[in-house]
């Protein structure tokens, strides 16, 4: 199971490898929303959803969300960081995404799946969980409530 709503962003330490960005500190995260979004090479529906994450990326920029892909392996060959690097340059992956071979930090958040999806606040509580092929499907509005982006249009 999963980390519990209103848990603290778990530390981002421990992985092998980062692309697009130096290793990410929490205090390079300071007052930002954050999703962070767990995915694998060998998952089909990890690989759909990435242009989903890059909208994400260029339509939640001036709210000030973060976010941070890891790569989580499912097998044995998905450790393989030349591969992981290939998919994050096919897939033209924009933010940044460490590599968690030894599921340091997919243990801290008790993670299991893939593609997995976990936002928290500015304050860095967590306030949703979605996962599998619709869960980028239910993490969008989850992400406009908690960027209080319907409330300001409504205003």
């Amino acid at each position: 199971m999963p980390i519990r709503m209103d848990s603290p962003l778990p530390s981002l330490e421990g992985g092998t490898d980062w692309f697009n960005s130096d290793p990410i500190k929490f205090e390079d995260l300071a007052g930002k929303p954050v999703l962070i979004h767990f995915w694998s090479i060998s998952c089909g529906s990890c690989k759909e959803s990435l242009p989903d994450i890059d909208r994400f990326q260029e339509k939640y920029k001036d709210y000030g969300l973060k976010i941070i892909s890891i790569h989580m392996p499912r097998q044995e060959s998905d450790t393989n960081v030349d591969a992981v690097k290939e998919c994050v340059a096919e897939y033209e992956i924009k933010q940044p995404c460490v590599v968690d071979n030894y599921h340091e930090i997919t243990d801290r958040f008790q993670n299991k799946v893939v593609p997995g999806y976990y936002l928290f606040d500015a304050e860095h509580k967590m306030r949703n969980f979605s996962a599998g092929e619709n869960g980028i499907k239910m993490i969008e509005p989850q992400i406009d409530r908690v960027l209080g982006i319907k409330e300001a249009a409504e205003k």
